[in-house]
């Protein structure tokens, strides 16, 4: 390689990852937590679930429990579990034998909890465990079109580039870099080690949560619908038709009530005695209450038996005989398979609570790469020949991103404390209550840092605060709801334990690193003045 060329991708590397440095900071430590999401949930509203339990439900009773609220006959009826615990989406379509107005007759989305039955507006059922899964692809920033998604998707393909000349940069002295740490020399070299060192160890983990991330943020949240306006003229059907790995049948309104009595219980029963392994996720009703109303019951083996597919069987209701069915077992085509890969791979929840530690594990080392490559670039623009101005520029901004990126820590532990002692009571609702305190004291405390003026107070501060509020995390829900850390244990409430024993465990290892800490002569915060 030319030194004109090696000059291009070097300056390439660190400009890109300057540009995407804090943004990929807040998408790595968010969805590292995300990797929790389930046990988030769990733990926060105190409903621990066994494995597939959406198959023991009882759907008779949740469906005459929301007869008493809504109108179902001739509609199209669904429940969808996307996430392990006992809420499900439910969406009613609009009847099919009357004209939809603005008064009646429009479709509803809302969240039935399938144990007490009860159902919540998506705002009233707002959990942490979303709020983190939505802000690592920063979906609160969408107040005009999808500018958050359009955000997290150049963050994710710029940082595909920096990796890709990374990796270019450093090629001849990867593998003798990555042996080499030398802590007792000057910080360029101490970062410039670690950079290597922990940037080899994540970089299969850091280039495929590139390409996935982008895959799944450009390509499906904001290619789709020019795809659809543009080559199917925004035509709905033909264009679910197109992208769909099931059969897209229309099973139309007869007009008549059903005559027989239908157990819905039933159909899921008989799904899972043809499929004993598969772990039930969806259930739709079509035309519920005619003549013509069709049971759609899906689901999908768990991944150690298969990772890529789902299936279903469709009943007539009437008469209980299958029509349609998509073997879960059977061969997985290209589109499914391609796409369903991605998903798992960026999702990581095919391999329990060993891949979600392995990924959160990685997503922290990513975090340590980012800031790492940031105080390489501000040390070496500490030079005699660069302007003043320049100085303290850089200074300022390496000020500025150390104290949004470190602060998200002790937010993350005061907002599960908060929401875990206020979350109900708050009349405002959990989602505002979540967004004021966590939003709000996020930029109160990067403030404070930022007019401290010294990384390494916020990077030791930061750690002490959030070793300390993460402890009284496991205390906070042990005073308000009873399940102490020995409890759960005992009672066998897996995902409220997880949660519990992560935020010890967390706390200590910070702590750990805290008392590691030492402030040499020659750190950061003197070293570039202000």
């Amino acid at each position: 390689m030319s030194k004109r060329v090696y000059n291009i991708m070097f300056h390439t590397h660190t400009i890109s990852g300057i540009i995407i440095s804090a943004a990929l900071y807040v998408i790595f430590f968010t969805g590292s937590i995300s990797f929790l999401r389930d046990e988030i949930i769990a733990w926060e509203r105190n409903e621990p679930v066994t494995e597939n339990y959406f198959s023991e439900v009882d759907f008779n009773s949740v469906l005459k429990s929301l007869e008493q609220d809504h109108e179902l006959t001739n509609r199209d009826i669904s429940f969808n579990q996307r996430i392990e615990g006992q809420l499900a989406s439910t969406l009613i379509s609009p009847p099919k034998n009357m004209k939809v107005t603005k008064r009646r007759g429009r479709r509803n989305f809302f969240v039935t909890n399938l144990s007490s039955y009860k159902t919540e507006r998506y705002a009233d059922s707002y959990t942490l465990g979303e709020f983190f899964y939505r802000l690592h692809f920063f979906a609160q920033l969408n107040l005009i079109g999808q500018s958050g998604y359009l955000l997290a998707g150049l963050v994710a393909f710029f940082f595909l580039f920096a990796i890709l000349t990374g990796v270019i940069v450093h090629w001849k002295k990867m593998v003798s870099s990555f042996y080499v740490f030398r802590p007792n020399t000057k910080w360029k070299t101490i970062w410039t080690d670690a950079h290597v060192s922990l940037g080899v160890i994540g970089l299969p983990f850091q280039f495929m949560f590139a390409v996935t991330g982008a895959y799944l943020i450009i390509g499906y949240s904001i290619m789709l619908p020019p795809i659809e306006s543009i080559l199917f003229k925004n035509d709905a059907k033909d264009f679910k038709q197109a992208v769909s790995v099931e059969k897209n049948i229309e099973y139309k309104l007869k007009g008549e009530a059903l005559d027989t009595t239908v157990s819905f219980n039933d159909f899921v029963a008989k799904t899972k005695a043809k499929w004993p392994n598969i772990k039930i996720n969806g259930l739709q009703i079509f035309n519920y209450g005619d003549k013509n109303m069709h049971v759609k019951v899906e689901g999908a083996p768990f991944y150690n038996d298969k990772l890529l597919t789902g299936g279903y069987l469709t009943f007539n209701a009437r008469d209980g005989n299958i029509v349609d069915e998509k073997d879960p077992y059977a061969k997985t085509s290209y589109i499914e398979g391609s796409t369903n890969i991605l998903k798992r791979l960026h999702f990581g929840d095919y391999g329990g609570y060993g891949m979600k530690l392995i990924n959160f594990v990685l997503g922290l080392i990513t975090c340590f790469v980012i800031l790492s490559g940031v105080l390489i670039w501000l040390v070496a623009r500490d030079k005699k020949n660069v302007p003043v101005y320049k100085q303290k520029f850089n200074t300022w901004l390496v000020r500025i991103y150390m104290a949004i990126c470190l602060s998200i820590y002790p937010m993350t532990a005061l907002i599960f404390i908060v929401v875990k002692c206020f979350g109900d009571y708050f009349e405002g609702g959990k989602k505002v209550l979540i967004y004021n305190v966590f939003f709000y004291g996020w930029l109160i405390l990067s403030t404070i840092f930022i007019m401290k003026k010294d990384n390494y107070f916020t990077n030791k501060m930061s750690l002490i605060l959030g070793s300390i509020l993460g402890f009284l995390v496991p205390v906070a829900n042990g005073i308000v709801s009873g399940n102490w850390l020995w409890v759960t244990w005992q009672k066998g409430y897996s995902q409220i334990f997880v949660m519990d024993f992560f935020w010890i465990l967390l706390s200590i290892t910070a702590l750990a690193v805290v008392y590691k800490l030492k402030k040499k002569s020659d750190s950061i915060s003197e070293v570039v003045k202000s």
